[in-house]
């Protein structure tokens, strides 16, 4: 336990003594996101079904921003339990001891900035009744920004309610996920381990390594936000310090384990090329966005370059260079 990033997958263990298990576990990791904790809260006591069904917790890695454990008792009336860590134990090891402290059959980790939309636990519990061979049940989500503009619904696999084909390769191809539209069985935690390896990218890993040991429902149901773009976040800082490429290097390597000989070297070289094109636009984008951070676009579309060139990472580049020109030009004149 003393090792920030675990090398190999944490172990999970079983529940035990507990006769009258909750359907869910819903575990909220906090760290630095206090603003937004309480929102967080909100949406998910808004469609509480009683604690007998759902276990509520926020799990605190010693944030500084405020009081956490003062919110949660004021929001939470009793509702919601509380656990802090005895010292900053980073993001990965907070995971672990989310899914250790579940109790549920069903896992939720919801990071302490994201947020559920009405209807998420009951779509997702009829999924895991109407296929309970399922490992874990997704459902469509969206995005929110720093200036709380939600974008549509990003994750649109399927018309209506249903098993996913071929899902393994999909995801390995490309990170479609996010952690709160994802609801995993405790028991394939308990099988399969914990988040390892890696800070950025931890839980792309980890839904390739469930898919290519379980099957995996999805609800084309919007009821899940991602929240991105605030400096707390973790992928914001792994992106702006270019630490994004080192550790997608880390997990392509990883899961080449989890996928068939035959499909390996076509299926590193499809996510390659996607995190790349993702990157490079990403680039453009934090240019135009805020010229204070230039540099950062600049580092940023080189790498993706050089995590792989094909014509589209080529484009945005490209525009990112005729836009530095131009800021350049204007400055200069």
């Amino acid at each position: 336990m003393n090792e920030r990033i675990p090398k190999a997958p944490p172990e999970i263990l079983p529940v035990s003594n507990i006769e009258d298990r909750p359907l869910f576990s819903v575990m909220i990791p906090s760290y630095n996101c206090i603003h937004y904790l309480k929102q967080t809260l909100e949406t998910v006591l808004a469609q509480d079904p009683g604690k007998d069904l759902m276990q509520i917790e926020v799990v605190d890695d010693c944030s500084t921003d405020g009081d956490v454990a003062a919110l949660v008792n004021q929001l939470g009336k009793g509702r919601v339990s509380f656990f802090q860590q005895s010292q900053n134990r980073g993001s990965l090891r907070n995971f672990e001891t989310c899914l250790n402290r579940a109790k549920g059959y069903y896992v939720h980790l919801l990071h302490g900035d994201d947020l559920v939309k009405p209807g998420f636990y009951e779509e997702i519990k009829s999924l895991f009744n109407k296929y309970p061979e399922i490992g874990s049940a997704i459902t469509n989500y969206n995005w929110v920004d720093e200036n709380e503009i939600q974008s549509d619904s990003s994750l649109d696999l399927l018309l209506t309610s249903g098993v996913l084909d071929n899902w393994l390769y999909k995801i390995a191809s490309r990170q479609m996920l996010q952690a709160p539209a994802v609801v995993v069985k405790r028991s394939v935690y308990e099988k399969i381990g914990g988040f390892f390896a890696v800070h950025y990218g931890e839980d792309w890993e980890m839904w390739i390594r469930i898919a290519s040991q379980y099957k995996v429902a999805y609800s084309p149901k919007c009821l899940a936000t991602y929240r991105d773009g605030h400096n707390s976040n973790i992928s914001t800082k792994s992106i702006l310090s270019g630490e994004n490429f080192r550790d997608l290097s880390t997990v392509i390597d990883i899961v080449k384990n989890y996928i068939p000989e035959s499909k390996r070297k076509s299926i590193r070289h499809l996510a390659k090329k996607n995190f790349s094109i993702s990157y490079a636009k990403y680039s453009y984008k934090l240019f135009k966005k805020n010229h204070a951070n230039e540099k950062i676009a600049v580092k940023l579309a080189l790498g993706a370059l050089k995590f792989n060139i094909n014509i589209r990472s080529v484009y945005w580049a490209s525009r990112l260079c005729v836009a530095y020109l131009e800021s350049f030009l204007r400055k200069n004149k």
